[in-house]
């Protein structure tokens, strides 16, 4: 028990759940929505990342050369709805990133669902999604994504 109240302990420091968009024209809505959850480590720190993917039992550990971090993610669906959330929900986590991981996990389940396929849908996930993180970096503004969906 106490290395799952470290691991949320750890995420609220160091740890992230968001939601990527790509333009994807092969897709119905020609949205791709890809929820992540991750965990970023300078390289000297790698084990403590090797003992949460272990933990979790999924996702993968990739190596930065350009800042020398490790980060572990997971953004597989299932996984995340299998795995990810569920520990979260059981040891929630303390800061203002509880805020994030409820509609983090609000998404992840209209994703799971395929509702992400449904344009009315996508743009709840949008609306939402733009909520998260909001000093975080995007590749398209909420704007540009909305629109797109209106062509």
């Amino acid at each position: 028990m106490e290395f799952n109240s470290y691991i949320t302990g750890f995420t609220d420091g160091e740890g992230s759940f968001c939601v990527s968009f790509n333009f994807r024209s092969k897709f119905k809505t020609k949205i791709e929505v890809r929820p992540g959850f991750s965990i970023s480590q300078h390289k000297r720190s790698l084990k403590i990342l090797q003992k949460i993917h272990y933990y979790f039992g999924c996702g993968g550990i990739r190596f930065s050369a350009r800042d020398q971090h490790y980060k572990y993610e997971v953004r597989n669906i299932r996984d995340i709805i299998t795995k990810v959330i569920p520990h979260f929900d059981r040891f929630p986590l303390q800061s203002s990133k509880q805020k994030d991981f409820q509609l983090f996990k609000e998404i992840c389940q209209m994703v799971y669902d395929s509702r992400h396929l449904n344009k009315d849908y996508l743009k709840l996930i949008i609306e939402k999604a733009y909520l998260m993180n909001p000093g975080g970096k995007r590749r398209y503004t909420k704007q540009e994504l909305l629109k797109f969906m209106t062509r």
